[in-house]
């Protein structure tokens, strides 16, 4: 029920942002849909007529109500380490709290291919390139979103889960403390020991093939012990690939999960990487 309050909020107000007319700079919120699925976005658009688009993905957030921080947060946390002042930024708040983790794929899916087909028309604006990044859950969706679309560039900082199986088992055996992405997933395919195959279905793990663009990865080597666990695990899975694009690996020792926002040389590959694109 709160989400569909928060929903009905959402679309109100993101009903009153007009898009502004001409080469003019703005930040507004708004539903955009593709393909029958609805989803809201921040959009932070220079002042000009044609533009790069940088697509942002959030991490992990308890409640739906949450989103439009998270979103914002994402959003100025890329375009504070970005070096280009001409890239519109379009920030996805894809839900979390009512969804199977996995499912809200959907809802990223239809914001890139409405930026990619539809935003031109709906902005007033010429797209040129468009490239996706994300953090934590967010470099999750992207990676995945990789497999499915081609785009001009992805980067994912700290993706994950990497490995849902070994995560959700620490949380059965008490190890560590239970959460909302577990406590779904048991409520609908029981525990890790009885239907392993529905957490690795899930887990990045399982997304390692068929990269439809280059791919930068940045890793904190000071991160959890969970995300460095599978890590390792993940990068030979990659490093398999007979049929990705290419792949670069940016580890930060001494980083932790939000090293490609602290780290200068973080920073640098990422503009290294959308400037050679």
């Amino acid at each position: 029920m709160r989400y569909l309050l928060w929903m009905a909020v959402c679309l109100l107000a993101c009903e009153k942002e007009p898009v502004p007319a001409g080469p003019t700079a703005y930040r507004i919120s708004k539903t955009i849909t593709y393909n029958d699925v609805a989803v809201d976005v921040i959009i932070d658009k220079p002042a000009r007529e044609e533009v790069d688009v940088l697509l942002v993905f959030h991490g992990t957030v308890q409640f739906d109500s949450n989103l439009p921080a998270a979103g914002t947060m994402a959003l100025d946390k890329f375009k504070g380490i970005l070096d280009r002042s001409d890239m519109m930024i379009v920030s996805v708040l894809y839900p979390q709290e009512h969804v199977i983790f996995g499912d809200n794929i959907i809802q990223g899916e239809a914001a890139l291919l409405w930026v990619k087909h539809r935003a031109s028309q709906e902005l007033g604006v010429r797209i040129g390139k468009v490239f996706m990044a994300g953090h934590s859950q967010g470099g999750y969706m992207v990676t995945r979103l990789n497999t499915l679309h081609p785009s001009d560039g992805v980067i994912a900082n700290a993706p994950g889960p990497l490995n849902l199986v070994y995560r959700c088992q620490l949380e059965e055996s008490g190890q560590i403390p239970a959460g909302a992405v577990c406590n779904r997933l048991r409520s609908v395919y029981g525990s890790t020991g009885s239907n392993p195959e529905a957490y690795v279905e899930r887990s990045l793990l399982n997304y390692t093939k068929g990269f439809q663009a280059d791919i930068l990865f940045v890793q904190g080597l000071q991160d959890s012990p969970i995300q460095m666990y599978s890590w390792p695990i993940f990068k030979e899975a990659v490093a398999n690939c007979s049929d990705c694009r290419g792949y670069q690996w940016v580890e930060i020792p001494g980083g932790g999960h939000d090293a490609l926002f602290e780290s200068p040389e973080a920073r640098a590959a990422f503009n290294a990487f959308l400037g050679r694109r």
